[in-house]
């Protein structure tokens, strides 16, 4: 049985997350318990959010690029979730277009060992 993640804000600040941002700890979290799904809420919705990249800020090239994290998680086998509810309460249209692989839908809790808030 899987794990599941749910991270609900958005964004925590570059600067201070640089080296560790949450979808980080996802990734190590998926790889520790051989099982780890993720459902986006909140502000953070806007991660699965097709987009072209956020420009550096000048001097810093370590920022978290919270799509890239995402892509290589789904390549890793964990499942993406987020809820259309979600996307509208971000102010994003119906049809917007998510990441590939990004599912729509809500994760069902009693499928999980363990639901974690992230």
């Amino acid at each position: 049985m899987r794990y599941l993640a749910i991270v609900e804000r958005g964004y925590r600040g570059s600067v201070e997350t640089q080296f560790a941002d949450v979808l980080y700890l996802v990734r190590e979290l998926n790889r520790q318990l051989d099982g780890l799904d993720l459902s986006l809420r909140g502000l953070a919705v806007t991660y699965a959010v097709t987009a072209d990249p956020v420009p550096p800020v000048v001097g810093l090239d370590t920022l978290p690029d919270p799509r890239a994290s995402l892509r290589t998680l789904l390549d890793e086998g964990v499942t993406v979730t987020v809820t259309d509810d979600d996307l509208a309460a971000a102010g994003l249209p119906g049809d917007v277009q998510l990441l590939p692989g990004v599912v729509r839908g809500a994760a069902r809790w009693t499928d999980y060992r363990a639901v974690w808030f992230l």
